[in-house]
């Protein structure tokens, strides 16, 4: 389904087609590497197996190695989350990129740490 967006600019609308949704926030705050939070975190292998309960997150299998690139910030006794890739299983090359629980994986190596407190964002949370 196909959202319309109406973006009114003085002396100009502009009409964008978005596929997707905005779900809600999992937390305000993340940790990261970086400020744009784009380099790899850790590298951790899934303990468990784990369904994704909406489009938010990632379907985990126990085995599967997966690379970190933020933590969210835990906050109102929330769970703590991960956002990571999974590769494997017949993913593609780009693997899939979606939110775990951190209880679920154990880290395998820490490339750098997370000290960089990023504000999340509305896309964070954007779902195709």
């Amino acid at each position: 389904m196909a959202r319309i967006l109406l973006l009114f600019l003085p002396g100009l609308v502009a009409v964008c087609a978005v596929h997707g949704i905005f779900m809600d926030r999992l937390a305000s705050k993340k940790l990261c590497a970086d400020d744009e939070c784009v380099y790899t975190i850790s590298l951790a292998r899934a303990q468990e197996d784990y369904n994704a309960p909406d489009c938010r997150f990632i379907n985990v299998k126990k085995g599967q190695q997966i690379y970190v690139y933020s933590k969210l910030v835990k906050e109102n006794g929330a769970g703590e989350f991960w956002a990571g890739s999974v590769y494997g299983d017949g993913q593609d090359e780009m693997g899939v990129v979606g939110y775990f629980p951190s209880n679920l994986v154990k880290e395998q190596r820490v490339y750098q740490e997370a000290t960089k407190e990023v504000p999340t964002t509305d896309i964070d949370f954007f779902c195709e």
